[in-house]
């Protein structure tokens, strides 16, 4: 534009009542029994008992020592130890966190990334990573012009009051109807308490889903980037609408936007979208919001939310985003571009298998 010490492994370790109970040489406690009755062999007896003997309580203790040192090489991983990362960090660790291009809301260099979903779709919950989303009217009125207002607020319920700008804005906001057939792309703006307000629409009767899409700023200074995700309804005769069957190409205001690709579960493929107008030219598009166009993808169903921007230079007349699916299913993807200062939607139905 929403996250253990181990200690040493027990496998070969010596304990310390064992290593007092070793039988050093010369001092082996079954050997006081053996060594007296070998002395009235004679010198020469004793001396090859002796010598039998430190061979014998030689090789044990050379025994502990090995299994002691293959125990420490071998040891199975600490359950309570966090997975390494590819880069060495262990999972967990704050700072720079980057995630699969499309899994998730986004990355950012500093921030740790945290999704909603354990699939990579994110809005699914209203508490995440220490934050809550708070709405204050969560009934709207339908068919009449009204307002959004909302709290963010940290694992001590108090009002979050520090964001970090991204792409222009400190807080992005998506409303959606819950079967797909509405959406808002909105930039609310916070009061001194921590309250965003936002000014909405009139909306169609029904049940909808705000989400709320942010990096908020810590005590510390970190950064954690969240979406969060909560229902509202708009209360009336609800008739929803069934999902427009899947297509590649979409038209808004006589302009078409159209895209090449096809998402996968689970891997990341490019998304190359050109939008053209009227007279089939390609359209000028303009930046908005820091980007040539920004792409939101929720699932049918459950209304999983995924967040993606574009490659920052554009591949001649196209725009590239990367995106995983989480899963099979229908999505609907919503395309905002700019063009002659006025930012236009293009709606796509998608099914990945």
């Amino acid at each position: 534009m929403p996250e253990s010490s181990s200690g040493t492994s027990g496998t070969g370790v010596v304990p310390d009542d064992a290593v007092a109970g070793a039988t050093p040489p010369g001092h082996a406690r079954s050997g006081v029994v053996d060594r007296a009755g070998a002395a009235a062999a004679g010198p020469v007896a004793v001396d090859r008992e002796t010598l039998r003997l430190a061979l014998v309580v030689g090789g044990l203790v050379l025994a502990v020592l090995l299994g002691f040192g293959l125990g420490r090489i071998n040891a199975p991983a600490d359950p309570a130890r966090p997975a390494a990362t590819a880069n060495g960090a262990t999972a967990g660790d704050g700072g720079m966190h980057a995630h699969a291009p499309g899994t998730g809301a986004h990355t950012h260099d500093g921030a740790t990334v945290t999704q909603g979903g354990g699939d990579g779709a994110a809005g699914l919950s209203v508490t995440s990573a220490g934050y809550t989303l708070v709405p204050s009217n969560a009934e709207l009125t339908a068919g009449r012009a009204g307002e959004l207002r909302f709290q963010i607020r940290d694992d001590k319920r108090r009002a979050v009051t520090r964001f970090a700008v991204v792409h222009d804005k400190p807080m992005h906001v998506i409303v959606v109807r819950r079967d797909l057939s509405g959406y808002l792309h909105l930039h609310p703006t916070m009061a001194a308490d921590g309250t965003w307000s936002v000014p909405l629409g009139p909306l169609d009767p029904g049940s909808w889903r705000m989400y709320a899409d942010f990096t908020a700023v810590g005590d510390d200074g970190g950064q954690v980037a969240v979406v969060l995700g909560a229902d509202l309804a708009a209360p009336g005769a609800y008739r929803p609408q069934p999902l427009p069957a899947a297509a590649t190409s979409a038209t808004v205001d006589g302009f078409t936007a159209a895209y090449t690709g096809t998402p996968e579960v689970g891997r990341s493929v490019p998304l190359r979208f050109r939008v053209t107008g009227a007279d089939g030219a390609t359209a000028p598009l303009e930046p908005y919001l820091g980007a040539y166009g920004h792409l939101v993808a929720l699932r049918e169903g459950d209304l999983g939310y995924l967040h993606v921007h574009p490659e920052p230079v554009r591949n001649g007349d196209e725009v590239t985003f990367w995106l995983t699916a989480p899963g099979p299913g229908n999505y609907r993807m919503f395309l905002d571009f700019q063009v002659g200062g006025v930012v236009r939607t293009a709606e796509f139905t998608l099914t990945v298998a």
